[in-house]
């Protein structure tokens, strides 16, 4: 990877340009043809350094209930329950991790008829989970993972769906409709099912969507931009595959913040670049963890160095750095399509034939 890949790969995780000859514009940014920018997205992702390009939407804002969960495996089962969760397509980020009781962690999403509980507990039950915990977030002070391919550090888009105050800064305070579905007619559905699937590298690459839509790139180009101001989408970006990129360690760092100081705290953790993701979640008598960041580093020491920053920062002492040891998956929920029916389906059918 020279330094044109590493300009490029920052260049599509901030925003990529959504115009008719996308690879066009990044070309004449970098200095390079349009060819050679499709070579060499081409080559990264052969590398398994750029997972996908496409809408990043608010899973909540279309209608879908969603949580992080932590389960708890004996080791020797870990592996086989990971894999099982795996299948379910609303699994988009399950992750392995040591620091705690809780070794095994992922998000969920189901759609808006769909039981959430009733899927975790079912889950629990067929991997022989020891114990598990339901966090849904409490309240969002940040996320948008952002890994500065020249600098080698890790950054993010200050996005938060709370909304923020008049002079553009986010205050932290939920809206409230922030954890509402917002209404969608059919066409919407059918645009949100096109931007979700990878780009084609090719000249033109929106022109086909639009073709399939019926109706032209220039109206696509502004409804994209009207489901931004509708917070329906955050961003049209590239995601990448962080231990490839050069980012080999990751840590979910969980705090423990007084009640009275959330807020204040929730919204210092979001100042630091280093954050990518922060969130309040619930406590339980066996976590009583309020908040959590996630930040990436090239090392283990420099997620140390990070932590350490924020303690200063905060006050705020107590916490856990949970390291991931192994991704079990990392994709994009893919909305308003039937692979949640196909997956009940298939998983019916096993257990008729299993009674059997």
């Amino acid at each position: 990877m020279d330094q044109i890949d590493r300009k490029l790969l920052n260049a599509i995780q901030s925003g990529f340009p959504l115009t008719e000859e996308p690879y066009k514009e990044l070309g004449n940014d970098l200095e390079i043809t349009e060819t050679e920018v499709m070579e060499r997205l081409g080559e990264l992702k052969a590398q398994n350094v750029v997972r996908q390009i496409s809408a990043i939407f608010d899973t909540r804002r279309l209608g879908y209930k969603t949580t992080l969960v932590a389960f708890a495996y004996k080791p020797e089962q870990l592996n086989t329950g990971a894999l099982f969760i795996n299948r379910h397509p609303g699994v988009s980020h399950n992750y392995a991790r040591e620091g705690s009781y809780y070794n095994l962690w992922f998000t969920l999403a189901v759609p808006g008829d769909g039981d959430l509980e009733q899927t975790i507990k079912w889950m629990a039950e067929e991997t022989n989970a020891v114990s598990y915990r339901i966090m849904p977030t409490i309240r969002f002070f940040k996320i948008g993972v952002n890994f500065d391919m020249v600098k080698q550090k890790s950054d993010a888009h200050n996005y938060n769906p709370d909304g923020g105050n008049p002079d553009g800064g986010n205050t932290g305070s939920p809206t409230p409709a922030w954890n509402q579905a917002v209404e969608l007619s059919e066409f919407d559905k059918s645009i949100i099912r096109e931007l979700q699937e990878d780009l084609p590298l090719e000249s033109k690459p929106f022109n086909p969507i639009a073709e399939r839509l019926g109706t032209t790139t220039s109206k696509l180009f502004q409804l994209a931009g009207e489901f931004q101001e509708r917070k329906l989408m955050r961003r049209y970006s590239a995601v990448l595959h962080h231990r490839r990129s050069g980012f080999r360690s990751n840590a979910m760092i969980v705090w423990k913040v007084p009640p009275e100081r959330s807020e204040e705290v929730g919204m210092i953790m979001a100042e630091n670049s280093a954050v990518t993701h922060c969130y309040e979640r619930p406590t339980f008598p066996d976590w009583p963890y309020t908040h959590f960041t996630m930040v990436h580093a090239t090392t283990e020491e420099g997620c140390e160095v990070i932590a350490e920053e924020i303690s200063k920062s905060t006050g705020i002492t107590e916490n856990q750095l949970l390291y991931s040891t192994r991704e079990y998956k990392k994709t994009r929920v893919r909305y308003f399509v039937e692979d949640y029916e196909e997956f009940w389906e298939t998983e019916t059918a096993s257990a008729v034939t299993q009674s059997d």
